[in-house]
């Protein structure tokens, strides 16, 4: 069974979507956590669905230490997200910028990550306590352009897992691959989802 017919499913069916959203879970929790926000996004032509990582998670450690410590999981991970795009186009027709791709902390960080190493115009991206993969390190020499593709990148401006630095590092690149990006930082806020980043993605999703 591959991963597109393993993915948990809300809203419209695929043969009749006219979008798509990819939700990706974050450490410990279940595809049908991320997949109840759909709940939020009252759009009858998206389809919504959501892949469960092994265990419950993406990949063992920190987003920031060393890119080998966390292999093979990154590579499965943006794998499923890869399968998941590719089955979306190749059996129901919907091309990458008919696609949004939503992640919540460790499955912000897999989807930004995604996005940066496969760049090419999305219908949105929304990375909800997130940022790109890797110790400070890391090379980011992405290739390819993400064409004006809205980009939001929303985190507690003191979340103790995910660094504003790393967010608004994340934001810049993916700017400079030529994404339309928003960061938005919530003073004192705790590791959840902003009713702004709900208005914000609402926002997207009506254009």
């Amino acid at each position: 069974m591959n991963a597109l017919d393993r993915a948990m499913k809300r809203g419209a069916p695929l043969e009749h979507a006219e979008k798509a959203m990819i939700m990706i879970h974050g450490r410990g929790a279940t595809a049908q956590g991320i997949l109840d926000l759909y709940q939020y996004f009252d759009y009858p032509h998206i389809a919504y669905l959501a892949p469960q990582a092994e265990g419950g998670s993406w990949y063992p450690k920190s987003f920031m230490a060393p890119l080998q410590d966390n292999e093979p999981g990154i590579s499965r991970g943006l794998a499923t997200i890869d399968e998941l795009m590719v089955g979306l186009e190749d059996i129901y027709g919907l091309l990458p910028r008919d696609i949004y791709l939503l992640g919540f902390s460790q499955g912000a960080c897999l989807s930004l990550e995604y996005v940066a190493r496969h760049a090419r115009e999305y219908a949105g991206i929304f990375g909800l306590s997130g940022g790109l993969i890797g110790p400070d390190e890391t090379k980011r020499d992405y290739l390819g352009s993400l064409a004006d593709t809205p980009v939001l990148l929303g985190c507690s401006d003191v979340d103790f897992h995910i660094p504003r630095q790393r967010v608004e590092e994340s934001g810049a690149i993916l700017q400079r691959l030529g994404a339309k990006v928003t960061v938005q930082l919530y003073p004192d806020f705790g590791h959840n989802i902003h009713d702004n980043e709900i208005d914000y993605i609402n926002s997207i999703l009506k254009k």
